[in-house]
């Protein structure tokens, strides 16, 4: 869906900021006054997909849908965008965005969703941002401009807390319960959720949503997980061992840098209270928490407005 401008964007310069994340990416065109004047939304994607022939064709046609909305609304004159799974190098990446929207590849920055998101919360060397997505990460970015990182390896590897985490806790709960008792998920509202949202009880359904789909789409079975917890104490339960993971990120950056605010954001953070209360319990009752929903795809639009207006000279 996308929201519409409220003012001329004929006159105006515009910048662009996108949030690329596994299950959705998020776009946004600012003035450079910080206005926002359009938002939208398409399929998530990852930078890790640019290693392949076919991801960097699927990220192109991603894109493609993205500036086509974007350019129904207005003409962008700088993009800053984040991308789950950046590494460092973005020349591909910047040059198809410029190649879509008609600009040079140096009026688009590409970087770490991360670190735009940390923007979004905090100034360089304020606080703690703890974020869960499909996966999950807490960030620090020092008063120098230095990105400090706790968790983040990956859903393979680990990213407690995360929806992919959440989702992969819940199956293998359900069928463990199932090698011990066959036909168990019928009493379980969780097993009965997640059974719903893959398209059967059939243990190949389950097979192959999980080594067959992308990990985004893996991630948003964690919502089937949220809609059973209040009448399943096993999904309630996963629910909390997630806060308390995403505490344990929070609490490694504290111990390497003294206690600072804490924020939590993210779509996964979002889907049921019991994450941020589990989360909020778990840590020391003199570290501040806040919860906020994410607006990096704002922040983002903001950034790139700033920098189109300095470079012409005018809002």
């Amino acid at each position: 869906m996308i929201s519409f401008p409220a003012t001329n964007t004929d006159t105006a310069v515009l910048g662009l900021g996108i949030d690329a994340g596994g299950t959705q990416t998020r776009w946004a065109l600012a003035t450079g006054d910080g206005a926002i004047v359009a938002d939208g939304a398409v399929e998530g994607l990852s930078a890790l997909q640019m290693s392949s022939d076919a991801g960097r064709a699927a990220v192109h046609a991603t894109f493609a849908i993205l500036c086509k909305q974007v350019l129904a609304v207005g003409q962008p004159r700088a993009v800053v965008a984040g991308l789950t799974g950046f590494g460092g190098d973005g020349v591909a990446l910047a040059q198809t965005l410029a190649t879509l929207l008609a600009l040079d590849a140096a009026d688009v920055s590409i970087g770490n969703d991360i670190d735009i998101a940390y923007r979004d919360s905090f100034e360089p060397g304020e606080g703690y941002l703890v974020y869960a997505g499909t996966g999950s990460i807490a960030a620090w970015i020092d008063a120098d401009g230095g990105f400090h990182r706790a968790g983040g390896r990956g859903v393979l590897l680990d990213d407690g807390g995360g929806g992919y985490w959440i989702a992969r806790e819940a199956l293998r709960h359900i069928w463990r319960r199932e090698d011990e008792a066959p036909g168990s998920w019928h009493s379980s509202p969780m097993a009965e959720a997640v059974f719903a949202q893959l398209g059967g009880s059939d243990w190949s359904l389950s097979r192959a949503f999980m080594y067959g789909q992308d990990r985004g789409a893996i991630g948003r079975l964690a919502l089937a997980v949220a809609a059973s917890a209040d009448a399943d104490p096993l999904a309630l339960d996963i629910l909390q061992r997630a806060g308390q993971e995403l505490a344990r990120l929070a609490l490694a950056l504290t111990a390497r840098y003294g206690p600072r605010p804490v924020v939590l954001a993210g779509r996964a953070a979002q889907l049921h209270p019991a994450i941020a209360a589990a989360m909020c319990a778990a840590l020391p009752v003199s570290l501040m928490m806040e919860q906020k929903v994410a607006r990096s795809h704002e922040a983002a639009a903001k950034l790139a407005a700033r920098a189109a207006s300095q470079r012409t000279g005018k809002n």
